[in-house]
């Protein structure tokens, strides 16, 4: 699918062809989150969601704190190492990764096998990696720009949460806390990078690849579910070591 086409070199029309980027992208359009939504998942379905998407959660700070190493401005690693502390915490026990933990243990899983990643599926390691690669590797805005799908979290948030707790009686509020949070950090980090590259994208070229990079970021995601669908919804097809569920 391309790219958006609209008039470049204005702020309004590249901030538009991002948000068309996830209308037509993101992630809430995947059968799987559908399944999800519509309580058509078992819970073991769901144990392996949570426990593939706890490598992309852990691979987050990861990803931020190579963003912080590539800027050489004091105040815009001031402002990026939050998103560190939001996932990682100041002490050990907090944090958005310890909060994504606790639904997974929630969820039935043990702690050690989540942490440990045995059972991650290779793609999503594979999809993952290459997220975390693109930020260390490609220009600094584009890197900044593929942060964007927080733009549309918030939307996908209030789905998902809404519908577990009213879909699945194994999920309750506490172990969706994670979320909670999420909904006021990720719109405050996604109006700066939204700013960040509206400013610094001055050219057709600039714009473009800030695009490219959002689609990129948006196929990071759907890529995560193409692989949870081919595995445990059809044909279930799970690699060798990966996750198998017992229920």
């Amino acid at each position: 699918m391309a790219v958006t086409e609209l008039a470049p070199n204005t702020g309004s029309n590249l901030e538009a062809r991002l948000r068309q980027i996830g209308a037509e992208r993101y992630h809430d359009k995947h059968p799987f989150h559908a399944l999800m939504r519509d309580g058509k998942l078992t819970k073991a379905q769901v144990q392996a969601w949570a426990l593939n998407r706890y490598y992309y959660q852990s691979r987050i700070p990861i990803k931020d704190s190579v963003m912080m190493s590539r800027l050489v401005d004091a105040d815009l690693r001031r402002i990026w190492s939050q998103r560190v502390i939001d996932h990682d915490g100041t002490r050990e026990g907090e944090g958005g990764l310890r909060k994504w933990l606790h639904l997974c243990q929630g969820l039935g899983l043990d702690r050690d096998y989540v942490v440990s990643e045995a059972g991650v599926l290779p793609a999503t390691k594979f999809a993952v990696d290459a997220y975390v690669t693109f930020v260390r590797d490609k220009p600094l805005i584009e890197a900044i720009a593929s942060s964007l799908t927080e733009l549309f979290s918030p939307g996908i948030i209030r789905e998902r949460v809404t519908s577990m707790l009213a879909q699945y009686d194994f999920v309750d509020e506490d172990m969706l806390i994670y979320f909670k949070g999420r909904m006021t950090q990720a719109p405050r980090d996604a109006d700066f990078a939204l700013d960040y590259v509206v400013r610094h994208a001055t050219t057709p070229e600039l714009e473009d690849s800030v695009c490219q990079a959002l689609v990129f970021k948006t196929n990071v995601l759907w890529s995560q579910l193409d692989a949870l669908y081919f595995a445990y919804v059809e044909p279930r097809l799970p690699p060798p070591d990966a996750f198998v569920p017992q229920a």
